[in-house]
C-alpha cells in the first residue's frame, strides 16, 4: 500500500465522514496489520499514525516528523506552527 494512499483515505474519512482521529488512527492501524497488505515502509506509517493521533496533527505533518525521526534528521521546515508540539523534531519557518 503506498503511503500516498493512506494519506488521502485519512483525509477523506476526517473531512468527508467525520470519523474521529482516535477511530481512524485505530482503523489504519488495523488495515495495515493484514498480512496481504504490503507497505514499503510499515514502521514509518505505524508512526506517523501515532503523531497524528498523540500531537493531534495533520497526517502530512505527521508523515513529515516520522520521516525525519527515521533518517536523524533534527529540524524540518514548514509553515505549519502545529509541529511545534512535537518533542523530537524543531520546526524552522521558511523564508
Amino acid at each position: 500500500m503506498a503511503d500516498l494512499i493512506v494519506a488521502e483515505t485519512i483525509y477523506v474519512l476526517e473531512s468527508y465522514y467525520e470519523v474521529p482521529r482516535r477511530m481512524i488512527a485505530i482503523s489504519m492501524r488495523s488495515l495495515l496489520a493484514v498480512e496481504s497488505i504490503i507497505c514499503v515502509d510499515a514502521s514509518l506509517l505505524l508512526r506517523s499514525i501515532e503523531v497524528y493521533e498523540t500531537e493531534r496533527i495533520d497526517f502530512a505533518e505527521a508523515y513529515l516528523v516520522a520521516c525525519a525521526e527515521s533518517t536523524g534528521v533534527v529540524s524540518v521546515s514548514s509553515f505549519d506552527k502545529s509541529i511545534d508540539r512535537v518533542e523530537t523534531v524543531s520546526r524552522i519557518e521558511p523564508y
